[in-house]
């Protein structure tokens, strides 16, 4: 007679653990809610955080030259005349680039030889380059910096060189350093100058050396300095003068291209993006200036 009673008791006793466990569950769901609610939350945040530092990459300065000259024409033919009176080949020997967009080179060797009174040696060479700006490396102007202060670095260090002298110029470009030594070969000194220069993304390096050959008398460094630097002078407005379709700029290197439609349609975006490191410091064409030198 009691069972009947006894089960119905462990029935709803059931019943009620149940209904007890419901609550439980929906509450544990709508935890679950409010967790994904702030993931998607905190995801989006990044996400948007992630897009304005994509923006703010993205908005690099553009750089203010598209192009390069050529540079076995960068020179006036009165200034070759002066520096290299006796070239081999007044139209000198352009150097090997993979990317002439981004880098170029041509040389002169000139040998005034006098038989037994001696010979007088001079070689010359101007290199340029360009950089691009870039959102993982930079603008193209500080890109040039760098490479500014690394190709005067590399002069100074210049193995068995002698007399080390470096020295800031002022109005060439936005920033000029000549550098001098003495180098022997041969028993001949040769009195070498590195005049570099940076016009805004681009780097100019003029390399020029003389000496007396055969007991003739060694060149003077203060005339091969100043030759240098007019040199590089003419070869950074020749810079200017390429990216603003024209003639050269009135004072010299250190304007800006002006910028109107037609320089728009000619910007930067058919240039070829330099992928390696030797566009940063030109190592393609650069020799020392010395190995040139003939005995």
């Amino acid at each position: 007679m009691h069972r009947p009673a006894q089960r119905k008791r462990q029935l709803r006793s059931r019943l009620l653990v149940c209904a007890a466990a419901v609550p439980v569950i929906l509450v544990a769901g709508c935890s679950s809610d409010s967790g994904s609610d702030a993931s998607k939350k905190d995801s989006g945040a990044k996400s948007s955080a992630s897009a304005k530092s994509g923006d703010e990459a993205a908005s690099v300065e553009e750089a203010a030259y598209a192009k390069l000259p050529e540079p076995c024409d960068v020179l006036s033919k009165k200034t070759l005349e002066n520096l290299v009176p006796k070239a081999k080949d007044k139209s000198g020997k352009a150097g090997t680039s993979s990317d002439t967009a981004l880098r170029g080179s041509c040389s002169w060797d000139s040998l005034d030889n006098n038989g037994v009174d001696g010979s007088q040696f001079r070689w010359l060479r101007v290199s340029l380059m360009r950089f691009e700006s870039d959102a993982s490396l930079g603008s193209g102007a500080k890109r040039a910096q760098d490479s500014f202060a690394k190709q005067v670095a590399d002069a100074q260090a210049t193995k068995d060189a002698k007399n080390v002298k470096a020295e800031p110029v002022q109005g060439v470009g936005q920033q000029a350093t000549l550098v001098r030594y003495d180098l022997k070969k041969d028993k001949d000194t040769f009195k070498q100058q590195t005049f570099v220069t940076r016009v805004e993304n681009a780097v100019v390096t003029v390399d020029f050396n003389g000496a007396g050959l055969a007991g003739d008398k060694t060149p003077d460094a203060g005339k091969l300095g100043k030759d240098a630097q007019q040199a590089a002078k003419e070869a950074a407005e020749a810079v200017v003068a390429a990216n603003e379709g024209g003639g050269k700029a009135s004072s010299g290197a250190s304007e800006k291209p002006k910028t109107d439609d037609k320089k728009s349609e000619d910007g930067t975006s058919d240039e070829k993006k330099s992928d390696d490191k030797k566009s940063d410091d030109g190592s393609d064409d650069k020799k020392k200036s010395h190995s040139s030198a003939k005995s």
